[in-house]
């Protein structure tokens, strides 16, 4: 049967999306999908020197929440809409953001990297003059950190998401190359119950490109004791929403998954795939 949810979805509440609430929730209704969750983003302490303005990805919690409830009001009946939020993770703002997370009754949270020591992989000076190998396993090295520092999740996102960037990505990247700084995480996350966002963004571009994690990472992941997964497009406008699913679905088969999963006030809901 279909994916049946979209579990990571941004509005006009995050920085880098001028997308409508009611513009995402109606592609939603139009794509066959009866759940979605919004996963704003939170990254305190984003650092400066970008174009951006000051503190670009600080979330205004309650007009979000606001926003949220009018819709369920209004899309009653039609679709399933949860309160999550993205948070970016740095190592010294580990207790900012699980103060943060406790402080509101949020439905899924997504923990995710962003930075690599404070340079946004995203933008081309991350890369310049450095070997991306290097700068690859200095992701991983760092997730593993932050994991180890934050535990108020229940998903790490897109967890190859610095390969995205790196300008010579399919000749210097692949799971075998990284895994002794892959594993590590992964069994962090299996061991305490944590799941992987299945992040099919980059199929929105090119349906033969890998998602995020890759899927050896996903096989990898279950052969570890891994149970938790959750598909996600990372949409911010409306057009991308569940793009790939079908994909990712088949690539969750493959790997051995048999279940996904939901969530409600931060409890997860097992759907059969």
């Amino acid at each position: 049967m279909p994916i049946i949810a979209d579990y990571h979805l941004h509005t006009h509440n995050s920085g880098d999306s001028t997308a409508p609430m009611a513009d995402m929730i109606e592609s939603a209704i139009q794509k066959g999908l009866s759940e979605i969750c919004f996963t704003e983003h939170m990254d305190m302490d984003y650092p400066t020197g970008y174009d951006l303005p000051d503190d670009p990805f600080i979330l205004d919690v309650l007009s979000y929440k606001k926003e949220l409830d009018e819709m369920k009001k209004r899309y009653e009946g039609r679709i399933k809409l949860k309160f999550g939020v993205e948070v970016g993770m740095q190592t010294q703002i580990a207790k900012q953001n699980a103060d943060f997370v406790s402080s509101y009754n949020f439905d899924f949270v997504i923990a995710s990297m962003h930075l690599v020591d404070r340079k946004d992989p995203y933008y081309k000076d991350m890369w310049e003059g450095k070997d991306s190998k290097d700068l690859i396993k200095r992701y991983f090295e760092s997730t593993l950190e932050n994991i180890e520092l934050f535990d108020n999740y229940d998903v790490l996102g897109h967890l190859d998401y610095v390969t995205r960037y790196a300008p010579d990505a399919d000749a210097v990247y692949r799971y075998e190359l990284f895994s002794s700084y892959i594993d590590p995480i992964l069994r962090h996350l299996a061991g305490r119950g944590k799941g992987l966002d299945l992040n099919s963004k980059m199929l929105g571009k090119d349906i033969k490109s890998s998602p995020n994690p890759c899927p050896e990472i996903i096989s990898r992941f279950k052969e570890l004791g891994g149970m938790v997964i959750t598909f996600g497009s990372d949409a911010h406008k409306p057009a991308p929403i569940a793009c790939g699913f079908d994909r990712m679905q088949q690539i969750a088969i493959d790997a051995g998954f048999r279940e996904y999963f939901t969530f409600d006030k931060r409890n997860p809901i097992p759907h059969s795939l």
